[in-house]
């Protein structure tokens, strides 16, 4: 028997990284995750982040080498925030870190959107996106005919 879609809703997102420590440290500083727990044991290195005792993000250091856009599987992860100052709060903490957002800043998701977003990459080229259900009115739209989110 199938589950009815409206009883399905997004859980966690695992993460494989190269660096527990450098992903930790961005996660919590950009998006102000909190870390809930953290192994540094041989052979089972992670950390579960989340908020407001929810569980939001696993980080697995699983990997040798950084994220291959090129590659079948994850196109980028979104995260959703209340408000466009929440959203331009990020990009402030990712230019102090020298991270340069793609299209130079907050865009809306398509042309004539309310939803405003900011898109970028983690320490290992993950793409993210984050973004806030309204605030991009005036706001141009950097892929004409096309949604944001699909060609960063």
């Amino acid at each position: 028997m199938a589950l009815p879609a409206s009883e399905i809703a997004p859980g966690h997102i695992g993460l494989s990284v190269t660096d527990l420590g450098r992903s930790i440290a961005f996660y919590q500083d950009v998006l102000g995750l909190e870390l809930i727990q953290r192994s540094d044991e041989s052979g089972r290195i992670f950390a579960f982040l989340g908020a407001g005792g929810r569980l939001f993000l696993t980080l697995w250091q699983q990997s040798a080498a950084a994220f291959d856009a090129g590659r079948a599987g994850l196109h980028h992860l979104a995260f959703q925030v209340p408000t466009l100052d929440a959203v331009q709060a990020a990009e402030a903490k990712l230019r102090a870190r020298g991270i340069a957002p793609r299209y130079d800043g907050v865009v809306p998701h398509r042309e004539g959107a309310e939803s405003a977003a900011l898109f970028f990459a983690d320490p290992d080229g993950i793409r993210l996106e984050l973004y806030s259900p309204s605030g991009a009115a005036g706001l141009a739209a950097p892929v004409p005919g096309a949604p944001s989110c699909g060609f960063f």
